[in-house]
């Protein structure tokens, strides 16, 4: 590390990271927000799933401010955050053959709907299965990972591919193997990860990107305001009636 404080430091990796993702990832940004809005304008519904510390992104877009009233969590008990305990069981739950199979058939997913799946190295079961039976079932999938772990980490999923195997598009986090962005003579391990900052940015971005995309065919976006503004909660109260059919975290 250089003279600068390790707080200096780890916004400057940040900040490289996401000018990386918002240069290198514009066209498949573009893709995925036009497949969200185009779901939306259809009749369709919208899912994010994510495990472990990837589940932070995915319920970063649910349930929102600002955000898609019709973007669904998709949850997996037990590895969905760190509320489990231990909390290494939901690590081990990534890696159960056939437990995404099992969830999918207990879902409202369908075909014609969007699944967005977060998986920042994209080589455990549970995400990759998720990929290839939400496909299966006639969805369509993006992926936001790290492309390097699919050239540098073995799969652990018996077929042996990766997430971004089984997208439709895939958005690359940039994040290097083992997120983690600085390092110190004086600590033995890689600290201070920046995952959870640049999946964020990614998916808040497609969500921009699929509201103009719906405003610009004269649909008025299905978005919700703060309950904590005058007038918010009445105004997502008309949103839930709107699109209740396609809103499954009130029911």
């Amino acid at each position: 590390m250089s003279d600068s404080k390790p707080a200096d430091q780890f916004f400057d990796a940040a900040i490289t990271l996401l000018q990386r993702a918002r240069d290198e990832e514009a066209e498949n940004i573009e893709a995925a927000g036009t497949l969200l809005a185009d779901t939306v304008a259809t009749g369709g519904r919208l899912f994010a799933f994510g495990a472990g510390h990837s589940s932070l992104a995915a319920q970063d877009i649910v349930y929102r401010a600002g955000g898609l009233a019709l973007m669904n969590l998709l949850a997996v008990p037990g590895a969905v955050g760190v509320d489990v305990m231990p909390a290494t069981l939901g690590s081990a739950l990534e890696r159960v053959d056939g437990l995404a199979s099992a969830v999918l058939d207990s879902s409202p997913l369908r075909a014609g709907d969007v699944l967005v799946i977060i998986s920042l190295s994209g080589r455990n079961a549970l995400p990759v299965e998720m990929a290839m039976s939400a496909r299966t079932r006639g969805a369509r999938v993006i992926g936001v990972t790290s492309v390097a772990y699919a050239s540098e980490t073995k799969s652990r999923h018996v077929s042996g591919t990766y997430l971004k195997d089984h997208c439709d598009i895939v958005l690359d986090s940039k994040i290097a193997i083992g997120d983690a962005e600085l390092t110190l003579d004086t600590i033995p391990a890689p600290f201070a990860p920046a995952s959870t900052v640049v999946t964020s940015a990614l998916l808040q971005a497609v969500m921009a990107t699929a509201a103009a995309s719906l405003a610009a065919r004269g649909i008025e976006p299905p978005l919700l305001r703060s309950g904590n503004v005058d007038g918010g909660l009445d105004w997502n109260s008309r949103v839930f009636e709107q699109y209740g059919d396609r809103i499954f975290y009130r029911r």
